[in-house]
């Protein structure tokens, strides 16, 4: 014992470069003590405190890493400029998020949660809680342990570790999908199936990172790269791992043929909690799966591009063409979702380094933007919770221009209008597959651009140039909070399509990838 003692070295680890989520995950802990001990009145604010102060204060850490480029962990975790650019965009988005849930209010939830308070026995200071709709508070632990493991993902540098964080970040979020008061049925049905369809793309990835294994000798990313480099193994374990492993990543970022969950998922899942799927679950997955293709795989490029080209392609048409045909504003946000994986995809397949640069910013501008997006649905309500369907939204102009008016500006920036962050993102990816020899793939893009923005349209003329509705519905004022994460957020879609220099240099600055 004593002589393997000896011969056991722990590994190295940077604790500063592993801030952002060594805070995220400690506030994540401090949130399960506090659920366990607080006084359930107490817990609300209690929680949202240590959220908000854990999110916060990852962000500062990620912006005090800005020039750090290190590889950490013995190998398994890299801290660079494309970690950093994206971990600070999950964190914004997640900041967001928490904002969204922080508003609950009676006028939100309805009077289900007053009579469902006068059942439950206990002080009236608790009674209060859950007439506020405030009794969920196990949601700011799950959504943190969520947050950690988005952040672990794009970091990760061999594939066990890109496993690891694949399950912290799905689990929670698998929880968090059944949490929904006013739809307890579809909420839990859309758990289900995205835990279920979620197990088999984990396996498929679990199966591939296998098969690489078995290629290689390695689980690192560098390593597997020298090995497809060297020429020296067969390719039947590298491509049938690598196919494995892909499927596994797409599942995540929504993509055809593995898009199926993601109308019916959003549409139960609470709205908050939809947001930070759509924005921050997708700007991770990119993350990872820019790095896996950029890092192992770029020189295959012309192995797998083609499969890739296929997928894009399918991803943008079929995402344009089932968003056309939605009633529920929810499941169109869905579809658009799916098709903004295909436009991103486009600067993977660019393979080189202004692709990945305009990756980055179309991911920080497409989250921002959806979590707007979903932030709006929460504040049109009827009698049984959120007027989703979209026949309800006629003539929500002239009800309320101002909200009317910012989800207007929201859907204007996802259709990729110019001067609207969306735009330049879409120029971004599109110009580098230009450079990168994939004009086609641009050709299909701008038609499913143009299809898309048929649909976004279409709720804008909806809403200012259809008759209101007799019984049409009310739309909330919005709390502080959720006034915030508005404001930020179309100040952030207007800005970015303004004057988008500045982020466009600073992800130009923090590519490429440190190998």
């Amino acid at each position: 014992m004593s002589a393997l003692a000896a011969d056991f070295t722990a590994p190295s680890i940077s604790y500063t470069a592993l801030a952002p989520v060594l805070i995220v995950t400690i506030a994540a802990v401090v949130g399960v003590l506090v659920e366990a001990f607080a006084p359930r009145a107490q817990r609300w604010a209690l929680q949202l405190a240590v959220t908000g102060a854990g999110l916060i204060g990852s962000f500062v850490a990620v912006c005090a890493l800005a020039h750090r480029r290190e590889i950490t962990a013995a190998g398994a975790i890299v801290v660079d400029g494309p970690t950093l650019f994206i971990q600070g965009t999950i964190v914004l988005i997640a900041l967001a998020s928490v904002l969204l849930i922080a508003d609950r209010s009676p006028e939100l939830d309805g009077g289900a949660l007053v009579a469902e308070a006068a059942a439950v026995p206990g002080s009236a200071d608790e009674r209060a809680g859950i007439a506020a709709g405030r009794t969920q508070t196990e949601v700011f632990p799950l959504l943190m342990f969520a947050v950690a493991g988005m952040l672990l993902f794009p970091a990760a540098n061999d594939l066990l570790m890109l496993f690891v964080a694949l399950e912290v970040l799905s689990l929670p979020l698998y929880l968090m999908c059944g949490l929904a008061r006013r739809r307890r049925l579809l909420s839990q049905e859309a758990a289900v199936k995205y835990f279920l369809l979620g197990a088999f793309s984990s396996a498929f990835f679990l199966y591939g990172l296998a098969l690489l294994y078995g290629y290689a000798g390695t689980v690192s990313l560098s390593g597997i790269r020298d090995a497809t480099q060297s020429g020296q193994h067969g390719d039947t374990l590298l491509f049938l791992g690598l196919g494995l492993l892909a499927a596994g990543l797409l599942f995540k970022i929504g993509a055809v043929p593995f898009h199926s969950w993601v109308p019916d998922v959003y549409q139960g899942a609470p709205t908050p909690i939809t947001a930070l799927m759509a924005a921050a679950t997708k700007v991770a997955a990119f993350g990872a799966l820019l790095r896996v293709f950029y890092v192992s795989f770029d020189g295959l490029g012309w192995d797998w591009r083609p499969v890739a080209w296929g997928v894009a392609i399918v991803t943008m048409l079929v995402g344009s063409l089932l968003a056309v045909t939605q009633t529920d504003v929810k499941r169109m946000l869905a579809y658009s979702s799916v098709a903004h994986a295909g436009f991103i995809l486009v600067g993977v397949i660019a393979l080189n380094r202004s692709g990945l640069s305009g990756s980055l910013f179309y991911l920080l501008a497409y989250g921002l933007t959806t979590v707007g997006a979903f932030g709006t649905l929460t504040l049109v309500r009827d009698p049984d919770g959120e007027a989703t369907h979209l026949s309800r939204w006629a003539g929500l102009g002239r009800r309320s221009p101002l909200i009317a008016g910012v989800f207007a500006l929201f859907l204007l920036a996802l259709a990729g209008i110019p001067l609207t962050s969306g735009f330049t993102g879409k120029f971004a990816v599109f110009s580098a597959a230009v450079d990168g020899g994939a004009t086609p793939l641009v050709v299909v893009g701008a038609i499913a651009s143009a299809m898309a923005a048929f649909f976004y349209v279409r709720v804008i003329v909806m809403m200012f140039f259809a008759e209101p509705l007799p019984d049409g519905p009310v739309v909330v004022a919005p709390g502080v909070a959720t006034a915030g994460a508005l404001a930020v957020s179309a100040a952030v879609t207007v800005v970015l399509g303004v004057f988008p220099q500045p982020v466009l240099d600073l992800a130009n600055h923090a590519v490429p990838f440190l190998r």
